[in-house]
């Protein structure tokens, strides 16, 4: 466990509500930084996009203030909250923070060592910067599906997980602006980072985009070793219809496979195109005899990278998470009880000592006051709906 919180002392304005950039302000949290999350104030037409209580964690260590960014006494706090901060998080669209005034030049007259992290489907520029999309269309464009497996219909399979928000640009996010604030600790200066969800997902892409461009291949699904081309790296079916995955690369963890599954007359043939399909079914036949957690067992522990499908509840109850303290227990103050997946590095930092707040109770007041604004201006404010 870490002596101090990581990013202990950095200081983030969050604007985005759900989303990579959400997933951002959730990690810098976890390590360390003291997040206040910028919400609208309520309005009695308006649509308020609520995540459910479990989502992002139940936003643990966060503060969260009110604010209407569309007046004048809304943008001022916001500029006053901005001028004592590290970094502040948005996902508008291109355009609209500066045609609310808290574009990144407002920022940096206000604080020249900012850094706004703004986290976007398509980035900044380009003919598709104000494209509406969402985690599969990134993936789309990027050629992750293309190259993915196909379900019975032939189609490409869709992911079990939200990888173009939180890999291509929550994930991408964080690295930024941890950049930003190492470059910022020489210069003093601020910057704006441009963070595309597409062009992190093309950056997870960049191994078969570059055999492309490199030799001219097209990759697709069952193309390369890494997308199923061969039989040792594959899923298998166990006896009770549980699942295997198996990604044995490295000639001795194949050898170690194939004198496991009483396959020995592969263990010399390992890349030979022809022998692919009979492989396969051998190794299928071999799978098939025992359960997934027999499999998993003996296999696992004997270097030949075999592992068990497991589902959510077998996550959860997984010897090995339990471990790293993946899970931590926190309590939601109308929600009650909840176990929550930790924080990245959960080793390392500890992410039961970060209560989880009661948003129905916003602390803009107490965030506010915090950065000198005075008790008769915010009641002013709060009486004209500027804040709530």
């Amino acid at each position: 466990m870490a002596d101090r919180p990581l990013l202990e002392g950095v200081t983030v304005l969050d604007l985005a509500s759900v989303g990579p950039a959400a997933r951002a302000a959730r990690w810098l949290a976890d390590w360390g930084a003291d997040v206040v999350k910028v919400a609208p104030v309520p309005r009695d037409d308006g649509i308020q996009i609520t995540p459910p209580t479990y989502a992002y964690s139940a936003h643990r260590g966060m503060r969260r203030v009110m604010l209407d960014l569309k007046s004048d006494a809304g943008r001022d706090a916001f500029l006053r909250l901005a001028a004592d901060t590290d970094v502040v998080i948005e996902s508008f669209r291109p355009g609209v923070i500066d045609r609310l005034g808290i574009g990144y030049d407002a920022l940096r007259d206000a604080n020249p060592g900012i850094v706004l992290c703004s986290t976007t489907g398509f980035g900044q520029t380009g003919p598709r910067a104000g494209w509406a999309a969402h985690d599969i269309n990134y993936l789309a464009v990027a050629g992750y599906l293309h190259c993915s497996g196909r379900d019975e219909r032939g189609t490409p399979a869709l992911a079990g997980a939200t990888i173009a928000d939180s890999a291509g640009g929550g994930l991408q996010a964080v690295a930024a602006i941890c950049a930003a604030l190492t470059a910022r600790s020489t210069t003093g200066e601020g910057t704006h980072l441009d963070v595309s969800i597409a062009d992190g997902v093309l950056s997870l892409m960049s191994l078969a985009v570059d055999e492309y461009l490199a030799e001219g291949v097209e990759p697709g699904p069952r193309h390369g070793l890494l997308t199923g081309r061969y039989a040792w790296y594959d899923l298998y079916e166990a006896s009770d219809g549980g699942w295997l995955a198996v990604g044995a690369i490295e000639p001795h963890f194949f050898a170690n496979l194939c004198r496991a599954l009483d396959c020995g007359q592969w263990a010399d043939q390992q890349y030979d195109d022809d022998a692919v399909d009979a492989m396969r079914a051998d190794f299928a036949a071999a799978f098939a005899t025992r359960t997934r957690d027999e499999w998993a067992a003996d296999l696992g522990p004997a270097d030949t990278c075999v592992s068990a499908v497991l589902d959510i509840p077998g996550v959860v109850a997984d010897e090995q998470f339990g471990a790293r303290r993946s899970f931590v227990d926190a309590v939601h103050p109308r929600a009650g009880a909840l176990r929550q997946v930790s924080a990245p590095l959960a080793g390392q930092v500890d992410a039961t000592t970060l209560a989880v707040p009661d948003f129905d109770e916003p602390d803009t007041d107490e965030v506010l006051a915090g950065v000198g604004i005075d008790a008769d201006t915010l009641a002013a404010w709060r009486a004209e709906g500027a804040i709530a």
